[in-house]
């Protein structure tokens, strides 16, 4: 598929009934951030820069179809995805040597987060042709303002692999992160990921966020392990869902020594022994040394 020279067409949109013609657009790629659910939360700028480009880059157009309709946008799409990125790369890259308008989007809210697109941003960066960010809604953002925890440092890590095994791997790696966590995660698999995550963290204080900006709009918050056992019990959760995991010692005590040891002899039962220290120094917060030395004398109990 090839990106073809725009024919003449409108450049206008339109929002709250009253019509609007887009300015020109300056040369390049515009990586243009769309509503998470809410088709209101767009920006003007978003809008005149759909309607003036030349065409736009969607992750998927029968989505993107919906949004560009209700705002009156009769510009031409075109689909980006991981799966014909090799191929369409290079005649993205031809149309903007030329001097060619382009508008990226995603799926919902901003480009590149969760989404195809890096390969392609970091190609014209490197062969220095434009690129213009049209910022706006974010799923990572919205939920972590709602969350109620700690929002000056955090780490976003998308999705965790779907096996149990790995993902709590993953998980034990991200357990000394000074800050908050933040995760993308199916409804399927939403509460053996808490599940995980509790085993892991112990009782750090989280958020599940669902269908943000959208109707029914819901945040849960509460220690992991409530989490885990609400959503294990309910139904398949549905829609969209944002996971908010606070950072070690985010509501904690530092707890007894009797503690440690119950934790490191759960841990020791299922993982080996660098997995259960890193466990279980995540959970508490206190230093690995200190229960790297518990759980050797545990080892070497009779």
């Amino acid at each position: 598929m090839s990106i073809h020279q725009p024919a003449p067409r409108s450049h206008s949109y339109t929002a709250f009934g009253l019509k609007a013609e887009a300015e020109p657009l300056a040369p390049g790629l515009h990586i243009v951030a769309t509503p998470i659910g809410n088709l209101r939360d767009i920006s003007f700028r978003a809008l005149a820069t759909l309607a003036a480009a030349d065409a736009v880059l969607a992750e998927d157009t029968r989505t993107s179809k919906t949004l560009l309709a209700h705002y009156g946008i009769s510009t031409p799409l075109y689909p980006y995805h991981e799966h014909n990125a090799e191929q369409m790369r290079p005649k993205i890259l031809a149309k903007l040597r030329e001097g060619g308008k382009l508008a990226l989007i995603s799926d919902a809210g901003t480009p590149l987060v969760s989404d195809p697109g890096y390969k392609l941003v970091a190609e014209l960066v490197a062969q220095g042709l434009p690129v213009t960010g049209i910022p706006g809604p974010s799923a990572v953002l919205a939920a972590l303002v709602l969350a109620g925890l700690p929002t000056d440092r955090f780490f976003f890590e998308g999705f965790l692999p779907p096996k149990a095994a790995a993902r709590r791997g993953r998980l034990t790696e991200l357990a000394a992160i000074p800050g908050t966590l933040v995760f993308f995660e199916s409804p399927r698999r939403l509460g053996g990921m808490l599940a995980d995550a509790a085993a892991v963290f112990g009782p750090r204080p989280a958020a599940v966020a669902r269908e943000l900006t959208k109707f029914y709009e819901n945040v849960r918050r509460g220690p992991l392990a409530e989490l885990a056992a609400h959503y294990d019990a309910e139904e398949e959760a549905r829609g969209e869902i944002v996971v908010i995991i606070g950072p070690p010692g985010a509501n904690e005590l530092a707890p007894a020594g009797d503690v440690i040891e119950e934790r490191l002899r759960e841990a020791l039962k299922a993982v080996s022994l660098k997995e259960a220290v890193a466990q279980v120094a995540a959970q508490t917060g206190q230093p690995r040394r200190t229960i790297y030395a518990r759980a050797l004398e545990l080892t070497r109990e009779p």
